[in-house]
Formats: structure tokens, C-alpha cells, sequence
């Protein structure tokens, strides 16, 4: 596993979007998106997850898909904010991510593992215990995500929320990888989560359609 003191900070406030979270803006969807993470780096998110697919997203135009995101890590780097690719093992090799994120139906660490020769920072979603402790046991995953605590609109398929009941439970856990949390997070409830053990925070709306980004980011962290 990378340094785990690191994999929290980078944590902390862990930007989440594509071309689909910003529709409802006037213009082209992958400038917008440029435009909101330049502003979301300028007021210190931690991390950055590119996450470009379904209705409305570049998934069907994958040339342009890879052009956006290539541009996404180069402003990134700028800000020495590790990017993050959202289950796809072939984008994420092929720009120089910074890491890869997949999802319990996605595919598993060991096909990862195989492609990646340990170099890139491994997220996987998690939400239940059951999930979570199996993580723990995964020496290669470098940090889990949790969720959703709340009911979310960004994502239509998702499980069904944990609440903040659960999170105090894990606090119970002695978990030993960084966690992240994610789903109806805000600028209102992050603290709350993070005083129940949780390094950070992850968000797309609460940025995505934020009228004053850096207010937001600030209450995130």
C-alpha cells in the first residue's frame, strides 16, 4: 500500500465529475468541466476523480473522452492534485493517471493488480460491512469508498443509503485502510462526517453546482 498518511490528505476533499454533471450549464460540457475543476483546484480540493460516464457523458466518444481527461490531469498536475479514473483500466494507462477507482460490479483489484504493476493509487467502492471488511484484507487497495450516506441525484443506480447510524458503527471497526464518504455530502454535513472518522469527504453537485466554488470547497474541508 503508498504511504497511508498521504492517502488521507489526498482524501480530505475528493472531487468527483464528468461531461454528464455539468448540463445544466450553458455551453460545452467539457470546457464547463475544466472550468469548474480549475476553480475547484484554485480553492484546494485534495483529489480528483474522473468519473465521465452515462447519459450525456463522452462514453460514446471515446477520442474526445481521452482528450478531456488528458487535459483534466494536466491541470491537476498543476496543482500537484492526483487524478483518479473512474473504472477504466485502458484511459487510465494510457494518459498517466495518478490512480484507478472501481466499483464492487466493476473489474476486481486482481485484474487491476495485472495491469498496473502496483504503481497507481487503488480506490474501490464499498457499502456495507461486509464489503468493507473484505477490503481491509486486500493489501493493494489503498483506500475504500463509502456509501452512499445519504440519498443522491448525481447517480442513478445507486445502493441504498447507509445513514450516520453506520459510521458510527465503523468507528467501532479499527479499520486500517483510509476511508472516503460519498452521497448527498455537502458543505453542511462534511465536518459532521469527518468527526465520525471519516478522512474525507467526496462530492460532485455540492461543486458542480456551487455559485461560489471556493465557498463550498472551504466549508468541505
Amino acid at each position: 500500500m503508498k504511504n497511508k498518511q498521504k492517502i488521507q490528505q489526498m482524501l480530505s476533499v475528493y472531487f468527483i465529475a464528468g461531461t454528464q454533471d455539468c448540463q445544466h450549464l450553458s455551453g460545452d460540457p467539457a470546457r464547463n468541466l475544466l472550468d469548474i475543476l480549475q476553480q475547484a483546484l484554485q480553492a484546494g480540493i485534495t483529489c480528483f476523480q474522473f468519473r465521465d460516464k452515462g447519459k450525456n457523458s463522452l462514453e460514446n466518444q471515446p477520442d474526445q473522452q481521452k482528450q478531456l481527461a488528458k487535459q483534466c490531469l494536466s491541470l491537476c498536475h498543476q496543482y500537484h492534485v492526483p487524478l483518479i479514473i473512474n473504472d477504466d483500466m485502458a484511459l487510465a494507462m494510457e494518459i498517466g493517471a495518478d490512480g484507478i477507482h472501481v466499483g464492487q460490479s466493476d473489474m476486481t483489484i486482481s485484474q487491476v493488480l495485472k495491469q498496473t504493476e502496483h504503481k497507481l493509487i487503488i480506490g474501490l467502492s464499498t457499502n456495507n460491512l461486509a464489503q468493507i471488511l473484505a477490503a481491509q484484507q486486500q493489501a493493494d487497495i489503498d483506500y475504500i469508498g463509502v456509501g452512499p450516506i445519504f440519498p443522491t441525484p448525481s447517480k442513478s443506480d445507486h445502493s441504498p443509503a447507509l445513514g450516520i447510524e453506520f459510521l458510527s458503527r465503523l468507528k467501532h471497526e479499527q479499520l486500517n485502510k483510509p476511508f472516503v464518504v460519498i452521497g448527498g455530502v455537502n458543505q453542511y454535513n462534511a465536518s459532521q462526517l469527518k468527526q465520525l472518522g471519516a478522512d474525507g469527504v467526496a462530492v460532485i453537485s455540492a461543486i458542480t453546482q456551487a455559485e461560489n466554488i471556493a465557498d463550498v470547497v472551504e466549508k468541505l474541508k
